[in-house]
């Protein structure tokens, strides 16, 4: 007869501890890695130089995210979401407002205001990455991810758009697409708030005018 071991489904541990410190961990590689990137820029912050922020063995960062490249992603997916909740940014709360506008001036409003959000928290190290996709073909990999990625944002905001009425351009999407994709860049956010002193809500309130001239039908 076999034994009660041999026939009993295993059930795997989970500590609950054990799983809020491996968070805590990852979140504070993550932190670190972010101010160091911004800081030295993308090449002059190595694992190492996370591992002391952090306050971790590098082998840690290492087991945590696999290398450079992957911690970077990290780094941006988090800076654009605000956390690491595997949840995607046009079913987050804040974003929302973009989808439940029922006016097409109301949709530029609400996206204004999601990029000003972005802009806060991706900015610096957008630019980062800019600068060292020119040096770096996997930093390179990631720019394009980026530049693609903004774009299919431009792309839902358009679609949300031509739902509510007619477009400046008609039926030449493409060319709202490229208007929205111009003025959803956080570059706009780095130029007019961080360097040049504009309050948030002025920035907000000129890119909500500035999307509206640019796809919205004259009156």
């Amino acid at each position: 007869m076999a034994a009660d071991n041999e026939t009993r489904p295993t059930r795997k541990y989970r500590s609950a501890v054990r799983e809020e410190n491996a968070r805590r961990t990852r979140r504070a590689i993550v932190d670190a890695a972010r101010d160091l990137f911004v800081e030295r820029g993308y090449a002059g912050a190595s694992l190492a130089d996370v591992a002391v922020v952090a306050g971790v063995a590098r082998p840690t960062v290492f087991a945590a995210f696999g290398s450079k490249p992957a911690l970077l992603r990290q780094v941006l997916d988090e800076a654009l979401a605000g956390d690491d909740e595997p949840v995607p940014v046009v079913e987050r709360p804040w974003f929302q407002p973009v989808r439940l506008a029922d006016t097409a001036e109301g949709v530029l409003d609400a996206y204004a205001e999601v990029c000003r959000l972005i802009g806060g928290r991706t900015a610096r190290i957008f630019e980062t990455v800019r600068q060292a996709a020119d040096d770096a073909e996997e930093v390179a990999q990631v720019w394009e991810t980026l530049l693609r990625n903004r774009r299919i944002g431009a792309t839902g905001v358009v679609g949300r758009l031509r739902d509510l009425g007619p477009l400046r351009y008609g039926s030449d999407l493409d060319r709202s697409v490229d208007l929205v994709w111009f003025y959803n860049d956080p570059a706009h956010y780095a130029s007019l708030v961080l360097r040049c002193g504009w309050s948030e809500a002025d920035f907000r309130d000129w890119l909500a005018s500035q999307l509206k001239h640019a796809v919205l039908p004259a009156r």
